[in-house]
């Protein structure tokens, strides 16, 4: 019989494995910008338009985020590695003049080159242990028309690792060697 320690072992390495999209939340709470990376992010409903994602902790950023009334979910391009990099390390440069930033019209931090952006409003949270699940509504879809025809490259999030995968192409992704 495999032991509970054993499954979670297994359990860690089989989501390590599994490859995510990435996309980075943004919200201002308490006057201050706030942003983090998400590998959990999912549609969850067409009407009303939803989303949801998971957050680890309700301590720092995450508890941050759970704060806001609404938040900008930015799906990043491949030349947004970097930035991607920055906001997955907890003492990453974030929102910093050379990264591209603005304040949307409804207050949270824009990045306003992401090939797509949504403003979404949380409606709901479940716990989890730690980890809280969040429901939210997405009150505006802003999208570039390369994002909307598939053609730019996919960037996912793999083993702790970045990739890309060319758009409009099947295939295996290719490790981001930059």
């Amino acid at each position: 019989m495999v032991s509970q320690s054993e499954q979670v072992d297994d359990f860690r390495t089989v989501f390590r494995h599994h490859p995510a999209g990435v996309a980075l939340i943004t919200a201002t709470v308490e006057d201050q910008p706030v942003g983090l990376i998400l590998s959990s992010l999912s549609s969850l409903a067409i009407d009303p338009m939803a989303v949801s994602f998971s957050l680890a902790k309700s301590t720092g950023r995450a508890g941050a985020i759970l704060r806001a009334e609404s938040c900008l979910v930015h799906f990043l391009g491949p030349d947004q590695i970097d930035l991607a990099r920055e906001f997955a390390a907890g003492d990453g440069r974030h929102f910093t003049d050379d990264q591209g930033w603005t304040t949307a019209p409804t207050g949270e931090p824009l990045l306003a080159e992401a090939p797509a952006v949504f403003r979404v409003r949380p409606v709901g949270t479940v716990p989890v242990g730690p980890a809280t699940l969040v429901a939210a509504e997405v009150d505006e879809v802003t999208a570039s028309p390369e994002m909307l025809a598939g053609d730019l490259p996919r960037l996912l999030y793999v083993d702790r690792t970045f990739y890309l995968r060319p758009g409009g192409t099947p295939g295996s992704p290719t490790p981001d060697e930059a």
